[in-house]
This record gives structure tokens, sequence and C-alpha cells, in this order.
């Protein structure tokens, strides 16, 4: 088996040790990676093991690195341009997979070049588009009704100010069109004061509106409903997350499935199962990075490691995760 290495390296993965130990990739095993991005899970995950894997990506750059690294694959690697939503529609005749990996949130690859407008520290076109259609971040901030935008700050950024910030772009889009992200960070900056821990006050905001830009947390809900009924007995889910808004999501899909949520009240005895849950948690609680890697990668310092595994002997699900 040849070692398989990266093109266009530069992508730092996020606890890959930690995603590697709870995957435990074997010979003969099928996986997904449905972010496939850098590619940097998914080639950890064949260089472990003689293992075939199915990558998914919206970012057409992300499946021209992936079909380079399928040729040095060998026939192990397939490629799938769609968004990891649709999972079961693009690779469920695939599977099932004894593992299926999520790592959630932007790409260092997508941050890094300013005319895809994720950034606010390079000046560049305000798209934040994963993908190729759909509308921008442009087009959210030039179109919206202040308090649509507001509404966006504060759901999917966790924006206090976000009032403040959606009446100074109205008011900044009335003289001209906001259409770089240097633009927007400017007006931002101007009305939101820096914190203690001195983060750029456009950084709740540029999420925010990234997270609307692709639906990000509609295609997690889709994907946490998926992964399961794509498991094979034994298999294990592994999600990545890096902000609360994500992780929420993730403990409460696989603590329904775990059979781990709360009695409707410390009053009211337990309810009786009939069968054994499905699923079990890998761990009892979430993990993070370790202190060296949180120093060496700032990205990793909010990220946090959820896994679900499908007892092997299990009845294969057929309904949604949530209750």
């Amino acid at each position: 088996m040849n070692a398989i290495t990266l093109v266009h390296s530069g992508h730092v993965p996020v606890m890959l040790h930690e995603v590697l130990e709870a995957l435990a990739p074997r010979a003969g095993g099928r996986y997904l990676d449905g972010t496939f991005g850098g590619g940097s899970y998914a080639r950890a995950i064949l260089n472990a093991a003689d293992c075939t894997l199915d990558g998914i990506d919206r970012d057409p750059t992300a499946i021209e690195r992936g079909n380079a690294m399928a040729v040095q694959a060998n026939g192990r690697l397939r490629m799938h341009q769609g968004t990891f939503g649709d999972m079961e529609a693009l690779v469920g005749a695939e599977g099932p997979f004894d593992g299926i990996v999520l790592d959630l949130g932007v790409s260092s690859f997508q941050i890094d070049q300013a005319e895809r407008g994720f950034s606010f520290r390079n000046d560049g076109p305000l798209d934040m588009r994963m993908g190729s259609d759909g509308p921008s971040a442009a087009d959210l901030v030039n179109d919206l009704k202040e308090a649509e935008i507001a509404d966006i700050l504060y759901r999917y950024g966790e924006e206090k100010l976000s009032r403040r910030i959606a009446r100074a772009i109205v008011a900044a889009r009335a003289e001209a069109p906001i259409t770089t992200t240097g633009q927007l960070a400017h007006i931002i900056r101007c009305c939101v004061p820096r914190d203690r821990a001195n983060i750029d006050p456009a950084t709740r905001s540029f999420q925010g509106l990234r997270i609307a830009v692709n639906d990000e947390l509609g295609e997690l809900e889709r994907a946490l409903e998926a992964a399961p009924r794509l498991l094979a007995p034994g298999g294990i889910f592994v999600v990545v997350t890096f902000h609360s808004l994500e992780d929420r999501l993730a403990k409460r899909a696989m603590a329904v499935l775990a059979g781990r949520t709360g009695n409707p009240s410390r009053y009211e005895p337990a309810p009786l199962r009939q069968n054994a849950p499905a699923f079990s948690l890998l761990h009892s609680r979430p993990l993070s990075a370790t202190d060296e890697e949180a120093r060496e990668n700032p990205r990793a310092r909010s990220a946090r490691l959820r896994a679900l595994v499908r007892n092997p002997v299990s009845p294969m699900p057929v309904s949604g995760m949530s209750s």
C-alpha cells in the first residue's frame, strides 16, 4: 500500500490523532469524509489501512484536490460534489460505512483565498459561498431588511450588538453598495469595540453571514439524521465542531440516538425501555484539542469532537434523530 501525499499541502487538520483513534481504520473498511476540504483526514485514513473512502465537498476546488489524490489512491478514493447534508443521495449506494467523519466550518484553503470572501483580514469580494451557486454575503447585506440582517448576526453569529451593526450596514449601503470584505469589516469595527480577549469585532458577524449563506446548520441537521442510517454495525460517526451552535446540534442528536435524553420531569419515573438503544456514545464527554495543538493551531482551541457508534447487534434506524 503506497503512502498518499497531500496535493497543495498547507491545511492543518484539527484533532487528527483523535479522529483516527475514534475511527480506527481497518483493512477492507469503507469510510466517508463528508467535508473533504484539504483532504487531510482522507489522506490519513487511507494511509492508516488498506481501505476505501468516499469524499464529499461542495467546493469545486476541493473536488479537484480530491481527484488528484484519487490518482495516487489507485481506486481507493472516490469524490462526490455536493453537500454533506445530501450524503444519503450522494453515496448511499456505496455504504454501509465503517466510519463517517465531518469536520465542520470553513477550511484553511477557503480562508486563505481572499477572493473567496471568507476572511476579514484580507480584503476581497464579499462572497463566502462554499460552493458556486446561491446568494452571496454581498447579496444578503445589500438586499435584506435591517431586521433580517440583525437576526442573522444574532442567531448565527451570537452577536449581542447585532441591531447596531445591522443599522450601520443599512446606513452604509445607502451611500454605496457593500461589495468587499474590507468594507464590511470596517463598518463593523466602527460600531463594535474590541472585547477583553482582543478578538476582532468582525469575527462573530462574519461567522453569522457565512453560516446563513451556506445554510450550515441546516446541512448539519440533515447530516446528523442521515449518517446513522449509513453506518454498518460497529461503525463510528465522528463530528468535529468549532462553535456552540454546531456542538449543541451534534450533542442533542447523538444523545437521542444513544438513549441519553433526560426525563421530562425529575418527579416522574424513568420511562421503561423496550429495547436497548441502537447506538452508544464513544466518549462520555466531548474531546478537546490538546494544549500543545491549541498553541500551535489557533483554530483547534474551540474544537470539540463527539463520536457515536452503531452497536454491533442493532436494527438499522429508519427514522430521524430528533424527537
